[in-house]
């Protein structure tokens, strides 16, 4: 699966793309960690919940589940909010 990553993970992913394997976002997302270590950590929390700033969109549609299937030929999206004042 191609994965396009935000700026903010660039030092972790070496740029805007990646790649990684798996049938559900867990899975890719473990994946994409054994190629990128540390990335994961950025995204998941250590309850193994989607950080709050981070979104993931599969096919248009956000996916809000670490169970949710993926079509392995498609791409995931990570977005990551921005804050300030």
């Amino acid at each position: 699966m191609k994965i396009l990553i935000p700026s903010a993970l660039h030092s972790y992913t070496g740029g805007a793309r990646a790649e990684a394997d798996g049938a559900t976002l867990a899975e890719v997302l473990t994946d994409l960690d054994r190629r990128h270590p540390g990335v994961r950590f950025r995204m998941i929390d250590e309850q193994g919940r989607i950080r709050r700033h981070i979104r993931f969109f599969a096919g248009g549609v956000q996916v809000f589940d670490l169970g949710q299937a993926l079509d392995p030929a498609g791409e995931l999206i990570i977005v990551q909010a921005l804050s300030g004042g």
